[in-house]
C-alpha cells in the first residue's frame, strides 16, 4: 500500500512537470509573435554630422491630411506684426538728460522682458542707455572671455543700431566717469516691476539731471508696469520693437537654433510640436516660499491645499496631462514633440508616462553634437577643484568606545532609518534641498552653470517660435514675473498670429482631468469630444480673450495686442473676423496689403487643391480616435539673486 502511495505521487510529480514545461513554451512562443507588435523606444543620439539644410526663407508644405492639426487658424490670419510709430514721433535728441547703466539679475526671460523695459524708459526720461549688464553671464562667473556680458547672449551692434531712432545706446560709460561708478558717487535705484512712469518722471529723472549717471538693479523681471495708459501707446510699440527686432541672438546662437529646426525637419520629414516642460518639486517651493515669505515679497501662509491649488489652475500641467491632452486632440504616436525649457525636476521618471504616448521626444541634445555646444560656449578657464569632502567615516575602535560610553542596558531601540535619497532626486541645480535645510553658496561649477542655461534656453526659444505647434506646459503662475511660455506665445502672436498655439485655462482643464481621475487613460469619447472643442477654442477668440485677461496685466510681450498688430480685410476663405480683433484692432497700411495680396494669389492655387481631403482625412481621423477609445477600455497602459558683482565691461 505504501509503494502504491510512493508511485502515485512519483506520477503526479512528473505530470506536474509536464504540464509547467508545456505552459513555459506556449508562453514563449506568444511573447516571441507578439514581440513584432511592440514600440520599443530608443532615444536620437547626438549629430556627429551636419544634416542638408533647407533653402533660406523655404516655407515648410503641411500635408493636406493633417492641416486640421497643424495648420494654421484661419480666424487670426488677418492680424498681422506692426509695431512701426503711427503718430509723431522725433528721433532721440544728441543732448541727453544722462546716462543709465542697469544690472539685470534672473533667468532667459527676466532678462528679456527687463532689457525691453530699460529701453522703455530710457526714452521716457530722455537718457542715454549703457548696454545692459547681464549678472548671469559676467567673466567672473566663469564664462568664456572672448564674450562681454551682454554679448554672451545677444547681438551688442545689431541692438544698438536698430533702436537708433529711438534711444541713443553706448557700450560703456565714458572714461571720465567710470571711476566716479567704482567709487560709488552715483544714486543707485532698485525699481519693481510694478512701478509707474510717474515714478521715473518724480523721483529719478530729477537725481539723473544732477547727477548725469543713475545705476538701476533689476531682479524682477522689469522695471516698470506691463499695462500703460493708452496716451503711452508709442512706448508699448517701442517694447515690441526691442523684444521682436533689436534683440537679435548672436550669431553663433542663431545659426545652431536655425540648424536645429532644419535638422527636426530632413531628418523627420514631419510636423514638430514644441512643448514648455514644467514639474514641481515640494520641497523646494517650501523651501522658496518660506523665504519669500520672510523677506515680504509674499504675503501668504507656508502651508497650502495643493488640492485647492491645483483646482484653481495654480499649478502646471504635469507631462503626463500634457500628453493626455495631445491623445484627445488627436495627434499621434509618431509625432514629434521637441521638449523646450530647462531640466525637468525629479529627473527622466517623469517623462515616462509622456514617452509611452509619444515615443519621438527629444530636446537640443538630440540634434546638437557636443562639439557644436562646446563651440557655442566657447573657450573657458579650468574650474578649481571642489572643497567639498565627506566626513571621514569612524573607526571600529571609536564606534566600541560609543557603544561602551552609550549608557546602561536594556537602551531603547535606535529610530528606524530615514528614507534613502534616491538618485533622482539629486539631479539639478535644485539637489542641495534633500540633505540640507539652508541653501549653500554656489560651486564655481553653479555659476558657470547659470551662465549655460541661458543658452540653452535660448536655442529652446528658437525652436518653440519655429514649431508648427506650441502648447505651454506652465504659463501664468501668478507670480507676475515673465516666463517663458509667455514670451513665446507673445512673439509667436506677433510674428505668425494664425500659428497654432494652445492658450488653455487650466482650471477648465483640471475640472476636466477631476471628472476622469480614476481611469485617465480610458475617458469616454464625449469627455475627448468636450476637451478637443475647449482646446480648439484656445486658438481663437476665447483663447485671445483669456490670455489677454491673465497673461498681459503681468507681462505685456506676452500679449502685445492690438498696440503691435494690425489688421488685413478678411479674406475669403475667413467667413467672419472674431469681433475681438475688429473691435480694438487698427486696419494695416496699404503697402502692407497690397504685399499681403500678392502672397495669397500665390498661395491659392496650393490650398485649393487640398482642401476637400483635409476635411474627409480629419473626419476619419476623429473616427479612429472614437475606436481607440472604444478600444481602450478593453486594455490597460502601465506605464536666488546672485551676489551684486560691482563690474564694468571694461574692467
Amino acid at each position: 500500500m505504501v509503494l502504491l502511495f510512493k508511485s502515485r505521487i512519483k506520477w503526479i510529480v512528473l505530470l506536474v512537470l509536464m504540464l509547467s514545461t508545456g505552459s513555459l513554451v506556449v508562453h514563449l512562443s506568444i511573447t516571441k509573435f507578439s514581440a513584432t507588435n511592440l514600440i520599443q523606444y530608443t532615444a536620437v543620439p547626438a549629430l556627429s554630422f551636419d544634416l542638408p539644410s533647407t533653402s533660406p526663407g523655404s516655407k515648410r508644405v503641411i500635408p493636406a491630411r493633417n492641416k486640421k492639426l497643424w495648420g494654421p487658424v484661419k480666424a487670426l490670419e488677418s492680424l498681422q506684426p506692426y509695431a512701426n510709430p503711427r503718430t509723431t514721433y522725433p528721433v532721440p535728441s544728441e543732448k541727453s538728460n544722462g546716462y543709465i547703466y542697469a544690472k539685470v539679475y534672473g533667468g532667459f526671460s527676466k532678462i528679456r522682458s527687463s532689457i525691453c523695459d530699460l529701453v522703455t524708459i530710457s526714452r521716457l526720461l530722455n537718457a542715454t542707455l549703457v548696454i545692459p549688464e547681464i549678472q548671469d553671464s559676467l567673466r567672473s562667473k566663469g564664462i568664456s572671455s572672448k564674450f562681454k556680458s551682454f554679448s554672451y547672449l545677444y547681438d551688442e551692434d545689431q541692438f544698438i543700431a536698430s533702436l537708433k531712432n529711438d534711444v541713443r545706446i553706448v557700450k560703456t560709460l565714458p572714461e571720465n566717469l567710470k571711476a566716479a561708478r567704482k567709487r560709488n558717487e552715483f544714486p543707485i535705484f532698485k525699481p519693481k516691476s510694478s512701478a509707474t512712469p510717474s515714478f521715473y518722471i518724480k523721483e529719478i529723472l530729477p537725481k539723473l539731471k544732477k547727477s548725469k549717471v543713475v545705476g538701476l538693479i533689476l531682479a524682477d523681471g522689469g522695471c516698470v508696469q506691463s499695462v500703460l495708459p493708452p496716451s503711452m501707446a508709442e512706448f508699448q510699440r517701442l517694447r515690441c520693437r526691442v523684444a521682436f527686432h533689436a534683440l537679435q541672438f548672436r550669431q553663433e546662437l542663431k545659426v545652431l537654433g536655425r540648424r536645429i529646426v532644419e535638422r527636426l525637419v530632413a531628418l523627420l520629414t514631419l510636423n514638430y510640436f514644441a512643448i514648455w516642460v514644467f514639474d514641481v518639486h515640494t520641497e523646494l517651493i517650501q523651501y522658496r516660499r518660506a523665504q519669500m515669505i520672510k523677506r515680504g515679497v509674499l504675503a501668504d501662509k507656508l502651508s497650502v491645499d495643493s488640492h485647492i491649488r491645483r483646482d484653481n489652475g495654480s499649478c502646471p500641467l504635469m507631462p503626463e496631462e500634457v500628453g493626455l491632452l495631445l491623445r484627445a486632440m488627436g495627434y499621434r504616436a509618431n509625432t514629434i514633440i521637441y521638449m523646450a525649457g530647462s531640466e525637468t525636476f525629479g529627473g527622466q521618471r517623469l517623462l515616462i508616462p509622456l514617452r509611452a504616448m509619444f515615443a519621438n521626444l527629444v530636446d537640443y541634445t538630440s540634434f546638437c553634437s557636443k562639439q557644436e555646444l562646446t563651440d557655442l560656449i566657447g573657450p573657458e578657464p579650468l574650474l578649481p577643484p571642489n572643497p567639498f569632502k565627506l566626513p571621514p567615516g569612524k573607526s571600529d575602535e571609536q564606534l566600541k568606545e560609543e557603544w561602551k560610553r552609550a549608557g546602561p542596558r536594556p537602551r531603547p531601540l535606535p529610530p528606524p532609518p530615514v528614507r534613502p535619497i534616491y538618485q533622482h532626486e539629486k539631479e539639478g541645480w535644485y539637489g542641495w534641498i534633500t540633505e540640507t535645510d539652508t541653501e549653500p553658496d554656489p560651486l564655481p561649477a553653479d555659476l558657470r552653470m547659470h551662465a549655460h542655461k541661458l543658452l540653452w534656453d535660448a536655442l529652446d526659444y528658437i525652436v518653440s517660435l519655429e514649431a508648427d505647434v506650441f502648447f505651454p506646459g506652465f504659463n501664468n503662475d501668478g507670480s507676475g514675473w515673465p516666463d517663458f511660455s509667455s514670451l513665446v506665445m507673445g512673439q509667436r502672436l506677433y510674428e505668425r498670429a494664425s500659428s497654432r498655439t494652445f492658450r488653455p485655462d487650466r482650471k477648465t482643464i483640471q475640472e476636466y482631468f477631476k471628472s476622469i481621475r480614476d481611469d485617465m487613460y480610458h475617458p469616454k469619447f464625449n469627455w475627448t469630444i468636450s476637451m478637443r472643442e475647449h482646446l480648439n477654442n484656445s486658438f481663437g477668440e476665447d483663447g485671445f480673450a483669456w490670455q489677454s485677461l491673465k497673461s498681459k496685466p503681468a507681462s505685456f510681450l506676452s500679449h502685445p495686442f492690438p498696440e503691435c498688430s494690425c489688421r488685413m480685410p478678411p479674406s475669403a476663405a475667413v467667413a467672419e473676423v472674431p469681433t475681438i480683433l475688429i473691435k480694438d484692432e487698427d486696419e494695416c497700411p496699404k503697402w502692407m496689403m497690397q504685399n499681403n495680396n500678392q502672397d495669397e494669389s500665390s498661395e491659392s492655387i496650393v490650398g485649393a487643391a487640398s482642401n476637400e481631403d483635409t476635411e474627409s482625412e480629419y473626419e476619419n481621423e476623429t473616427k479612429e480616435a472614437q475606436e481607440d477609445s472604444d478600444a481602450s477600455s478593453k486594455s490597460s497602459l502601465t506605464l536666488a539673486i546672485n551676489q551684486d558683482d560691482e563690474w564694468d565691461p571694461n574692467d
